[in-house]
């Protein structure tokens, strides 16, 4: 069996790339098809066509987008709805064109309400106003689920789609600016901590609660759904609403988020929030009865994931400063 993973060196790419290799070493009888952006340019019609007509894998993940944080989000806006939909509209409908069978596409909570009962159920997409600071985004995610289930209706492929909450761990961002909360407090407070500051600021009130899953948790979780026989699937899933959420159930503060890293990183100084900054969504807990009742739950505690986390920022070095 030939499985291309399409964005390989990403954050989420790079975690399933791991887990497949070792299935690999494990004896089974697997291909895996990668290819850097340099490469294969997802964005770009002609190329994703002659790449699948050429390769013609039997299984894609498709793990590939523009990502970022609210910064990002609000000063790119264009580039990341261009980039998000070109790339699934893409490998999705080459992926139909080569015949490729089964497909796993990765989501984002952000497609749900900005306003919506928590914790956020999968029927709650398209119930209600998004977010504005990162609505193309989500408009993005969402045609990417709503691509998978209409070649599902028309051409009868197996076409999934995995939605999950803020992922963090090894491989992430750690960019100042395009950074999500989490790397981006990493960094944050490890630079205060070396530097001997006394104080440091976090954007918004603090009192925005989020949920937190680490990678490899996720990765595990998209091979779960990826093998999941076809009847259990349909079974627990709905045509037009297929798609299933991937987190722990839990969220935390913005701020108890912020002593836990700084505890971590071997900050004591104050943690002053900024109001005057932007909170976003005050609360984003995803609802994972579904993929709890088809058997997965996941198994890292965030006190232990932001360990493992900062270990692999401190082992990266240099390197890690400087991811963009």
């Amino acid at each position: 069996m030939k499985i291309y993973i399409a964005g390989h060196r990403g954050m989420v790419g790079s975690a399933i790339l791991r887990l497949l290799q070792a299935r690999v070493a494990a004896g089974e009888a697997l291909t895996l098809l990668t290819r850097t952006h340099a490469e294969l340019d997802l964005t770009n019609q002609a190329e994703v066509q002659a790449f699948m007509q050429d390769a013609r894998p039997d299984v894609v993940i498709l793990a590939a987008a523009k990502v970022g944080g609210i910064h990002a989000n609000n000063s790119s806006p264009a580039d990341f709805i261009y980039k998000n939909l070109m790339i699934e509209c893409n490998v999705i409908h080459q992926a139909h064109a080569a015949g490729v069978g089964r497909l796993l596409q990765l989501g984002s909570s952000c497609i749900y309400p900005r306003a919506v009962a928590q914790p956020m159920p999968e029927d709650a997409l398209l119930t209600g106003v998004l977010e504005p600071t990162n609505e193309p985004y989500a408009i993005a995610k969402i045609a990417g689920i709503k691509l998978c289930e209409s070649y599902n209706r028309q051409h009868g492929t197996d076409y999934r789609s995995v939605m999950p909450t803020n992922l963090y761990g090894p491989g992430d961002n750690f960019h100042p600016q395009n950074s999500h909360v989490l790397p981006a407090l990493i960094r944050r407070f490890h630079t205060a901590a070396r530097a001997g500051e006394k104080v440091v600021t976090i954007w918004g009130s603090g009192q925005p609660r989020r949920e937190f899953l680490h990678v490899d948790d996720m990765a595990e979780a998209s091979l779960f759904v990826l093998d999941l026989p076809k009847d259990v699937y349909d079974a627990n899933t709905q045509p037009m609403l297929s798609h299933i959420n991937v987190g722990t159930g839990r969220d935390i503060t913005i701020l108890d988020l912020a002593r836990t890293v700084a505890a971590v990183t071997g900050f004591d100084g104050q943690i002053v929030t900024d109001p005057s900054k932007p909170d976003g969504t005050m609360q984003k807990l995803m609802d994972v009865t579904r993929l709890a009742r088809m058997g997965w739950q996941a198994r890292i505690g965030l006190r232990d994931g932001i360990q493992s986390t900062y270990d692999w920022f401190l082992a990266t070095g240099p390197d890690a400063l400087r991811a963009s």
